[in-house]
């Protein structure tokens, strides 16, 4: 019941143009959260919230866009809104954006970007990277990447 009554809140908040209403609303929607889950629905309340410049959300629309959510599978379009939500200061942003660097074979980059993302992560997400890193299908992640999420790793500011 209290999931369904925050989605209430966020949907009204969300409405009187709150983008980080928005992008709770639109989690909620997107994970059936308190609510039906509502992918379509969830994606146009990110890319609303997206487009008042909510990091987090602009991450969630390349989530859409690599998963194939409501839209097409395309890595391209992904990669750009991971970008953005990176250099917004989203760190889940920065992390899919590390990915996707390397993926392009841009392993320094990506290494940076990785750094970013132990600088302001959490301590929870932080774990779960470095698991994801080690188990990397690419060597450079896999053996540089989890000592680059430490946020005292060299080449951090």
């Amino acid at each position: 019941m209290e999931k369904a009554r925050a989605a209430e809140c966020y949907r009204i908040a969300a409405e009187a143009g709150l983008d980080w209403a928005m992008y709770n609303y639109a989690t909620l929607l997107a994970l059936g959260h308190g609510i039906a889950e509502d992918k379509p629905a969830a994606l146009d309340w990110f890319r609303k919230a997206a487009a008042l410049g909510n990091a987090k959300a602009t991450n969630f629309v390349g989530s859409f866009y690599e998963d194939g959510w409501v839209v097409p599978r395309d890595l391209t379009r992904a990669a750009v809104h991971y970008a953005r939500a990176a250099q917004g200061g989203d760190f889940r942003g920065a992390f899919n954006h590390a990915r996707m660097l390397a993926a392009a074979g841009r392993i320094d980059e990506a290494l940076d970007w990785l750094r970013r993302t132990g600088a302001t992560a959490t301590p929870a997400f932080i774990a779960k990277a470095a698991d994801w890193l080690a188990k990397s299908d690419n060597p450079a992640l896999r053996s540089r990447g989890p000592q680059a999420l430490r946020a005292d790793a060299p080449g951090t500011d």
